[in-house]
């Protein structure tokens, strides 16, 4: 499953959460919640440009295209911490270096600028499709279990995984208002 499959023929699917008999029903009620909060990311920046993307207008400290590397860093992030027992926060961890500026929104590297939007589309679809994956690997005890992470061991993976899809919806709704900023919709004229 993508993180954008919903059945062609009927349009409503994406408002309701149902999950399917290939998962234990927290885990699929959990995937269908993270395919709709990313759907809904993707509508929110279809057909943005590379200029619109790297804007920060007067009073914000992102743009969207920094959004939009936190999402998919975010995601990276919590495969570390609740797949594979690491925090990429207090060890070093190579393979999050490229991520790191993504997640801390520019204070640490470089700021992410100058990308087409199908760069982050694909950063977008990489880091979730393994969350996916692996979270349809799993079962609800899994899911209910505390995190084994040292010094990070009091969430479930659970609530890591609604952290994740909760910090998406958020920056989404600031994606939002920076594109009705960057790329207002032209008035309707009166005929």
């Amino acid at each position: 499953m993508t993180s954008t499959e919903r059945p062609a023929e009927d349009p409503s699917r994406p408002y309701r959460i149902e999950p399917d008999t290939r998962h234990s029903p927290q885990i699929g009620a959990l995937l269908e919640m993270l395919a709709y909060a990313r759907l809904t990311t993707l509508q929110a920046v279809q057909g943005l440009s590379v200029e619109q993307l790297d804007a920060t207008p007067p009073g914000f400290r992102n743009s969207i295209g920094m959004l939009l590397a936190h999402i998919a860093a975010v995601d990276r992030v919590y495969h570390w911490l609740s797949f594979g027992g690491r925090d990429p926060f207090t060890e070093s961890i190579p393979e999050f270096d490229p991520y790191r500026s993504g997640l801390t929104m520019g204070a640490e590297g470089e700021p992410v600028r100058g990308r087409p939007l199908a760069w982050y589309l694909d950063e977008l679809e990489t880091s979730r499709g393994h969350t996916l994956a692996t979270l349809a690997q799993r079962d609800d005890a899994w899911l209910a279990s505390r995190l084994s992470v040292p010094g990070f061991d009091f969430p479930n993976h659970h609530w890591a995984w609604f952290h994740v899809m909760e910090d998406e919806v958020s920056h989404r709704g600031q994606i939002r208002l920076l594109r009705n900023i960057v790329a207002p919709k032209p008035a309707a004229t009166a005929e």
